[in-house]
Parts: C-alpha cells; sequence; structure tokens
C-alpha cells in the first residue's frame, strides 16, 4: 500500500474487526436452531455467520423465509440478554482507537449487525465516545448490505469521503466500499476466508492490530 496522505476518517466494522463475537453469536444461532428444532451447527460452520447477513444466513440454511423470520427473532431474543455480552475486544483495540480518536482522525461504526446492540457493545467495552456516529441496519432489513450501511455516512464525512477508508474482516466490507469507490484495509485476524479476502484485492491486509495501527497511523 502507498499512500502520501493520512487518513481523515476511518469506517471500522464491528464483529471481527473491533470484537471477538464467536461465542455470543454461536450459541444464539444454536439456540434459534434448537426453538425451531433443527440440529445446532458445529463451530467450523459456525464461524461463516459472522460478518454475512444475519436473516440471509437463516434462510440460506433453512430454505424457508418465513422459518428464517422466527429464527432470527429467537437468536434476537438470547442475543440481546446474552449473546452480545459473550463477546470480548481483540487486544490493542482500544488504545488504536484512543490514539486515532487523540490524533484527530474522524471515527465511524458501519456494521450489518442493528443497531441497539451495536451502541450497547460498544458502550459495554468503554468505545463508543470515540465513535463520531454509527451506521447500522434496521431490524426489517434482510439484506443487511454493507454498501447501504456506508452510504448512511457519506453525508456526514464531506470532503473526507476522500481521505476515508473501511476496515472489516469480510469481504463484504470490501465490496461494500467499493461500491463507493472507497478503499478497504481487510484484517485477517477475524472471520473472512483469508484466500477470499486476498482475491478481493483490498487496499491492504493486516495480519494483526499491529499491523493495522501502522496502515492507519
Amino acid at each position: 500500500m502507498s499512500r502520501q496522505q493520512p487518513f481523515h476518517a476511518i469506517l471500522f466494522d464491528l464483529d471481527g474487526t473491533l470484537t471477538d463475537p464467536f461465542t455470543g453469536i454461536a450459541r444464539s444461532v444454536n439456540y434459534a436452531l434448537a426453538q425451531i428444532g433443527h440440529p445446532p451447527l458445529p463451530d467450523d460452520e459456525l464461524r461463516g455467520w459472522i460478518g454475512p447477513p444475519l436473516h440471509a444466513s437463516f434462510e440460506q440454511l433453512l430454505g424457508d423465509p418465513a422459518l428464517a423470520d422466527q429464527a432470527v427473532a429467537h437468536y434476537r431474543q438470547r442475543y440481546w440478554e446474552i449473546g452480545m455480552f459473550e463477546n470480548t475486544v481483540f487486544p490493542g483495540i482500544p488504545e488504536l482507537l484512543r490514539d486515532l480518536h487523540a490524533a484527530g482522525v474522524r471515527l465511524f461504526v458501519a456494521t450489518s449487525k442493528i443497531r441497539p446492540p451495536t451502541e450497547r457493545i460498544l458502550a459495554h467495552f468503554g468505545l463508543q465516545a470515540y465513535f463520531e456516529a454509527i451506521a447500522a441496519v434496521d431490524p426489517d432489513d434482510r439484506n443487511g448490505n454493507k454498501a447501504m450501511v456506508i452510504a448512511t455516512l457519506l453525508p456526514r464525512l464531506g470532503a473526507d469521503r476522500a481521505w476515508a477508508v473501511m476496515v472489516g474482516d469480510t469481504t463484504y466490507d470490501i465490496a461494500g466500499a467499493r461500491a463507493h469507490r472507497m478503499p478497504c484495509i481487510a484484517v485477517t485476524y477475524g472471520y473472512g476466508d483469508y484466500h477470499d479476502l486476498y482475491l478481493a484485492a483490498p487496499l491492504a491486509l493486516a495480519r494483526s492490530v499491529a499491523e493495522l495501527r501502522e496502515l492507519v497511523s
């Protein structure tokens, strides 16, 4: 990656980028499946549920939009009560956000999660104050399109849009940013497949939070 100007604004994905949500998401998915009589999924398959839109994942598994609606409702019941707190912040993220914020970089969250748990997770870990705004999906949005999420932040970015970057761990983040001609740094410590991320041709790949710091500082 080569650039001559620092980034003025950074849009962060949440799951798999700022926090490791695997335990809460995995347990909530299997809870939802149990409520509708479906057998649980193994951990290696559940890893693929972090990043893609939730309803789309249930619908792909179940093959029935109405049944997917029921599963999403059961998932949210458990996730909002318990699952969102079965979560950890990746080591080094709080310090990175603190230092970027202190340096005057504008920070945003752009997530395919819905807003209430996003805000609660950030507040729970003491991260919310670093972010100027949060872009999330509507609870009734079945697609969770990352390009649409990013689009809601563009008016706020103003002239800084030319010096903005998306940071995320899946190809959804890369594609969403590219839809707006925005570069994306892909982190490989999250839940995206390394080969898929590489082929998606992000601006750069960061194998750790330390490498991410070097790229955005």
